[in-house]
């Protein structure tokens, strides 16, 4: 089995939060995620939107471009998707050209990951009605965006309408095929869910993994009836594997088991000056190696 280790900018420079890193430039990161031992990297806020423009940078600190977010709305786009077909047309475009694994689709309507006033607890819900609709419009942007060249890897988020390993059950049930899935696994230990329990039922849509840790005693102590997402990002509820509780040598044997083969990406949202960038990348790339090693992995880009 096949493995290759990414690590995402938000570690760096956190476009909703840009008291977190927003002086740090997109050099630092790239150059620092290659000293870490990474051959590829998600994009960012800082990130040139074009080919002409991102290849040479990559290109540069020989980085490979793994995916990439995007804030997709398809949960109240009308039926005919006209508007975010547009809208999603230059970032297909970009990824399909530069050989990345997916696009990370986030649903973002109405969510409230990015509102630093908006309670966990006030996240929208959806009925299983409304997720049946949900999935068949999300299906057709789906085979829209493979037809592009670029599969869509479905991202559970925090505070979002798809939080919880409830949400992401009903969501795979009334999906077709073409609706990939990127686990994530820290979101889902803190939305409550069971990591290991959800790629053992999920592993044939998973195309995609981000290896964010969580910490325990933090996500414990929120009050979700009052704090955000982005109180908890800045209490540092999340970090890399290897410093958090999240057992990634049994969720990574659990991705083996079902014969997950891609990217394994890093993504720890946190305080740059509390948690040095490039320290916790290192963290994360150990403890990552170790892992996918025992899992039988071989690592692109790492020797034997």
């Amino acid at each position: 089995m096949r493995a290759k280790l990414g690590i995402a900018p938000i570690a760096w420079s956190n476009d909703d939060l840009p008291e977190l890193g927003g002086d740090t430039s997109l050099q630092t990161c790239l150059r620092e995620s290659r000293e870490a031992g990474f051959s590829g990297v998600e994009t960012g806020g800082k990130f040139p939107k074009s080919e002409a423009e991102l290849r040479p940078e990559l290109e540069t600190f020989g980085l490979e471009l793994a995916s990439g977010w995007y804030s997709g709305t398809v949960l109240d786009a009308p039926d005919d998707l006209a508007e975010e077909k547009d809208k999603v047309a230059s970032q297909l475009e970009l990824f399909r050209s530069l050989g990345a694994a997916c696009l990370a689709y986030g649903e973002t309507a109405g969510t409230i990951q990015n509102k630093r006033d908006a309670p966990l607890a006030t996240r929208r819900r959806l009925s299983e009605d409304e997720i049946k609709v949900y999935g068949r419009r999300l299906t057709r942007f789906a085979e829209h965006c493979a037809d592009a060249g670029v599969p869509l890897g479905f991202h559970h988020h925090m505070a979002t309408a798809v939080e919880t390993e409830q949400d992401l059950d009903l969501l795979m049930k009334h999906t077709g095929e073409a609706v990939r899935l990127l686990f994530d696994a820290g979101h889902m230990r803190f939305a409550g869910g069971d990591v290991l329990r959800v790629v053992e039922k999920h592993g044939s849509r998973i195309i995609h993994v981000h290896t964010k840790d969580v910490r325990g005693p933090v996500i414990e102590s929120l009050d979700r009836s009052r704090q955000s997402f982005l109180d908890a990002v800045l209490e540092g509820a999340f970090t890399v594997p290897g410093n958090g509780t999240i057992d990634f040598t049994a969720v990574i044997q659990r991705l083996a088991d079902v014969g997950y083969e891609g990217w394994f990406v890093v993504e720890a949202e946190q305080d740059p000056v509390k948690a040095p960038p490039a320290e916790y990348a290192r963290i994360g790339y150990r403890a990552l190696t170790a892992a996918l090693t025992k899992a039988g992995y071989r690592i692109d880009g790492v020797s034997a």
